[in-house]
Parts: structure tokens; C-alpha cells; sequence
């Protein structure tokens, strides 16, 4: 099975299509600009001296990069002439700084070009892997091959140092990600070379007397042998893809049984409601099992897009619909949630709580309102790439079956039987649960994912997947009852217990201060209230309203229990949502009654 290539599939309305035209007027020139002003571009040209602003970071050449793939996504699209001359700008940069040995980072060459290779934690195989992955998606969208060609050069310096001279200090990289990213160069140009390499990395993590054994940079263990995910999620996570995407080349099944047994362990035991993961700011990493907080939990953006991509990669070795839960959870809240509705400013965090008196006195206070850019500026360009490339884990493709695992209003074109082929989704997902589908083409087979939130939804499925057998001209149409439900956390997440989540569809809920008042933990929710469902202007999905009860506001500190109640109509909005109006204290977890 292999996940359809983004670029088979236009999303043409609904609300990827909002976030599509957002993405393309907005969010990638307000990186871009936010980027020059830092300095970040002019890095490339490997200049700077001492005592010159803008001193080059160890990770900013990723930054760059990452902006460069979303560019590259979008121009597969359609052509954006401005953008393609600033990557054509910054290749140049890279070709005429590039060593002739084939290494490069702007920070290295022009700041301390004796570090090179000292530090596993310096972040150099971090940024080459991200320039992998911009040069596959540049050379795609435009067939210019010198960003490709500088990388290939690059990677040939890679394995000579590590894998035939064993020259740099250390064996594997500190910040995973250059594993992936030679995966898909292998499945890109099908040089054994690029193979050979994301294997030995993968082989010899946890697994050499010259590290040390890391929690936190996932080397604890030999891979084949962890069982459970620990350390930096973000890092964890590129791992995990890395790992999944191997085992599936290999046809490795220790390498499978590590990855199943890591993302069960995630998504069952410490995951946020929102997809969120890495819950303990301290270190951006996952915590032990259950330990989901609220109002001081981490859940960095680049987090919850790393989990979608080992999702992603999972989805293309086993038939099981719960990857495209993972992804559809991901995706509509805990992802987006790093994005203001304006497309100019940004959440590294991603609380479920804004206490703001709690913050006050608390060592730890995540930031309250998103803003234009940050010292360590990762999440704005992973949002824009994966924002552009929306579509990559939508469908799975397996001959002449199709497994199609999120829903959007688009046209999407296959291959059955050698032949062309078209599947139309007409959606106003996830507003109704309506999905028709009509085809024209040879006969296939067509599996829809059933969300696992979807419990009205009535029927046969295989592995969570209703079957349909399709010819040409065929149409057919699955209705996911969007009911709104109370969601419970297991009892062992204890800060949630006693607590529930409002969810409708895919969308997960909260409530801000500037709607409900203030004290929103003192709210309870009335499950038997009416409620309703109402589109409003500035949001591109319905917020709810429903009946609500609260205690009077009283000057006593204590007194005796009583039924005393004030009843007043809350309103709900898209947790994605959150903090685009003014600053305010917000809930996700809330009494029901």
C-alpha cells in the first residue's frame, strides 16, 4: 500500500479550502517576512562576522529549508513566480557557500567552522534531512535539480564520515529527521546509498558504545526493542516515521512490532483530547503514561505534525482506520490551533487550559495570545508545508483498491488497471457528515474510513472501513451522524477525571472567558439542554450554544454544600479557534450535569 501523492488531489471548497487560500495569501508570506527580518535568509550567504546583527543559529538553515518545501507544495498547485525567484535566490546562496566536500550549515561555515561534527546535539543532520525533503519537493514542482543536486552532494559527504571513515564525534544525530527524509530520497532516485544510510542510523541508534544511552534523544534502547515513547516528541516522532517507513521497505517485522507497540502506547496512553503530544515542558517531551495536563501542558505544533506523519507512515503498512483517526484528530484541532484564523501568527504551545491568574505565579506561563514569530521558529514553516499538502495521507492506494481516509470537498486522480481514473468527494465536511462520492473509471474497490467517534454510524466495516465496489459512473454516499458528544478521559488521566470534552464530529470544543465569564472551571455543562449549532462569521466551523449552570458569585470562602445555581447559555467554539479575539482565560475539559 503507499499513500497517494498530495498533488493527485485538488481540494476545490469547504474548509481545507479556507485553509488552502489562507495558507497561499497569507501564511507563507508572513513567514517569509518575518524570516528576512531575523536574518534567516541572509544566513545562506554565510557572511557573518562578529559583532554583526542577526548571528546565524545552529537550526535556523531548517527553518529555511521547511519554508522552501511548503513554497515548492504550493507551486505544484499553481505557479507563484515571486516565491519560486526567492528559493531560486536562496539555492544559489546554498550552491556557490556549499564546501567542496559537499558540507553545509550557514552557522558552521560562518560562526564556528572547527565545531563541524563535534556535537550530536548541534542539529547539522537535522537541517540536512530537512534540505533533503525541500529538494525532492522543489525539483517535483519545477524540475530544477541544484538544491537536489547540493544535497545529493551532501549526503555523499554524510556517509563517507559516518559510515565508511566513522570521523565525526558521534553516530547518530541528537535531533532525529535526516532518517525519514533519506527514505524518501531512496523512494525518489532509488539509490541504494540513501538506503544503506537511513539503516544505519535507524540500526545503530541505542546500539553503540560511543553514545550515550538518552531518554531524551530516544538512545536508550536498540529500536527493535523500545516499547513505549519517551524523550522530545518532536524528535520522537520523525524517529517513529523513519522506523515505520524502513520496516516497510524491509519488510522488517521486529522494526513493525517496535513501531505498533510505540504507537499504541501514544494514542492510548498519552495523547492530548486535541492529538496534541509531548505534555512535559520540561524538555518538549512526553511524559509518563497518563499524565495529560491541561492548563501547563507542552503539545508543541511541530508535535502533533510528527504524529500525523508517523500515522501516515503506519497507514501504509496496515489496513486499520484508527491512523486516520489519529490524523483527522490532529489535523482539525490540535494542528490548526497553531495557526491564528488571520494566517500572521503563531502557537509553538498548544495549552487545553489558559489560567492566566495560575500563570502568574507558576515558573512555567505558556504564552496567551499567538505571535508573529519566535526565537526558535520550527512550528510557522511545518505549518505552512503541511498546510500545502493537505491531501498526503487522504488517500491509500493498494492496486485496484482505494482506501480513502479523510474527507474534503475534491477531485482526486488514480490509477486502476494502468488507466486513469477520478473520484470526486462533494462534502461539506466536517460541517455535515454527508460524503458522496462519484467515479469514473475502471472497477475498483472503495473502503471509507468510519471514524471511530462515530458511533451512531450503523453497518458492516473491515477494520473500521465500510467496503463499496465501484464501476464507472457509480456514485455512492456515506452520512456520519455529527452528533455532539461528551468525551471522558481514561481514570488514570486523573486531571481529567470527573471532566469532559465536548466534541461534534471531528472538531473538539472550548470555552473563553470573553463568551462564559470568568471562573470557567466553576461551569457545568446541562447534557439534556437544547443546543445549537450556528455558523458565524471569522470562524469556518459552528460554534454551539447550550444551556449552562454556574455558582453565584459569594463573599464567603467556605460554606455549606446547596443546590443554589446560576443558569445562563454557554458558547462553545472550535478549540482551533481559541485566542483570536483578545486575550482570555480558555477550558477544554468542563463539568457535565
Amino acid at each position: 500500500m503507499k499513500n497517494l501523492n498530495f498533488d493527485c488531489t485538488k481540494i476545490n471548497d469547504g474548509f481545507w479550502n479556507f485553509y488552502n487560500k489562507l495558507n497561499r495569501k497569507s501564511v507563507v508570506k508572513n513567514v517569509y517576512n518575518r524570516f528576512k527580518e531575523t536574518g534567516r535568509f541572509d544566513a545562506l550567504r554565510c557572511d557573518w562576522r562578529e559583532g554583526a546583527p542577526n548571528k546565524p543559529h545552529i537550526f535556523w538553515d531548517s527553518d529555511v529549508v521547511k519554508w522552501m518545501e511548503g513554497v515548492a507544495y504550493l507551486m505544484e498547485e499553481s505557479p507563484e513566480p515571486e516565491l519560486e525567484a526567492l528559493v531560486d535566490e536562496m539555492i544559489d546562496n546554498i550552491a556557490q557557500n556549499q564546501r567542496s566536500d559537499g558540507y553545509f550549515n550557514s552557522y558552521f561555515l560562518s560562526v564556528e567552522p572547527s565545531k563541524i561534527f563535534t556535537n550530536r546535539d548541534w542539529h547539522e543532520l537535522y537541517c540536512v534531512g530537512h534540505a533533503i525533503e525541500a529538494a525532492i519537493a522543489y525539483h517535483k514542482a519545477t524540475g530544477k535539480d541544484k538544491l537536489l543536486n547540493c544535497v545529493l552532494k551532501n549526503v555523499d559527504m554524510i556517509y563517507r564520515v559516518f559510515v565508511e571513515e566513522q570521523g565525526a564525534a558521534f553516530v547518530t544525530p541528537g535531533h532525529e529527521e535526516i532518517e525519514l527524509a533519506l527514505l524518501k530520497l531512496y523512494d525518489y532516485l532509488g539509490n541504494e546509498k540513501h538506503l544503506e544510510l537511513a539503516r544505519f542510523f535507524i540500526d545503530q541508534r541505542g546500539n553503540n558504545d560511543k553514545e550515550e544511552k538518552s531518554f531524551q534523544i530516544q538512545s536508550n534502547l536498540p529500536l527493535r526493542e523500545i516499547s513505549e515513547a519517551v524523550g522530545h516528541s518532536v524528535r520522537a516522532c520523525y524517529l517513529y516515521t523513519a522506523m515505520a517507513m524502513l520496516a516497510k521497505i524491509d519488510g522488517d517485522d521486529k522494526l513493525k512490532a517496535a513501531c505498533n507497540r510505540v504507537f499504541d502506547d501514544i494514542v492510548n496512553c498519552k495523547m492530548s483530547i486535541t492529538g496534541g503530544v509531548g505534555a512535559d515542558h520540561t524538555g518538549e517531551k512526553f511524559s509518563y503514561k497518563y499524565d495529560l495536563p491541561n492548563s501547563d501542558t507542552y503539545n508543541e505544533t511541530c508535535a502533533a505534525i510528527s504524529l500525523a506523519m508517523f500515522a501516515g507512515a503506519m497507514q501504509e503498512m496496515d489496513v486499520n482506520s484508527r491512523y486516520g483517526d489519529v490524523i483527522e484528530r490532529i489535523y482539525y484541532n490540535g494542528f490548526i490551533s497553531g495557526l491564528s484564523l488571520d494566517g500572521e501568527k503563531f502557537f509553538y504551545t498548544n495549552p487545553l487550559e489558559i489560567d492566566r491568574k495560575k500563570y502568574a505565579r507558576s515558573t512555567y506561563q505558556p504564552i496567551c495570545e499567538r505571535v508573529k514569530v519566535f526565537e526558535c521558529s520550527c512550528c510557522p514553516p511545518n505549518v505552512v508545508r503541511m498546510l500545502a499538502s493537505i491531501p498526503r495521507y487522504m488517500y491509500t492506494v493498494d492496486g485496484d483498491t482505494v482506501y480513502c481516509n479523510q474527507f474534503a470537498q475534491s477531485e482526486t486522480k488514480l490509477q486502476i488497471n494502468g488507466k486513469e481514473a477520478i473520484l470526486t468527494q462533494t462534502t461539506d465536511y466536517p460541517y455535515s457528515g454527508k460524503i458522496t462520492f462519484h467515479y469514473i473509471g475502471e472497477p475498483m474497490t472503495l473502503y471509507v474510513r468510519i471514524p471511530d467517534w462515530c458511533v451512531e454510524c450503523e453497518g458492516d466495516t473491515e477494520n473500521g472501513f465500510a467496503r463499496f465496489e465501484l464501476s464507472d459512473g457509480d456514485s455512492v454516499t456515506v452520512d456520519l451522524p455529527m452528533e455532539i458528544h461528551f468525551i471522558e478521559a481514561n481514570p488514570y488521566a486523573q486531571d481529567n477525571s470527573g471532566r469532559y470534552a465536548v466534541q461534534r464530529g471531528p472538531i473538539v470544543y472550548c470555552m473563553e472567558e470573553i463568551d462564559n465569564g470568568e471562573n470557567l472551571r466553576d461551569i457545568s455543562l446541562l447534557e439534556n439542554s437544547e443546543k445549537k449549532v450556528v455558523c458565524e462569521e471569522g470562524i469556518p466551523e459552528p460554534v454551539i450554544y447550550m444551556g449552562a449552570e454556574r455558582r453565584p458569585a459569594t463573599n464567603q470562602l467556605y460554606s455549606i454544600k446547596n443546590d443554589e445555581r446560576v443558569s445562563f447559555t454557554a458558547r462553545l467554539i472550535p478549540y482551533f479557534a481559541f485566542a483570536n479575539r483578545e486575550v482570555s482565560d480558555m477550558l477544554v475539559w468542563t463539568m457535565v450535569k
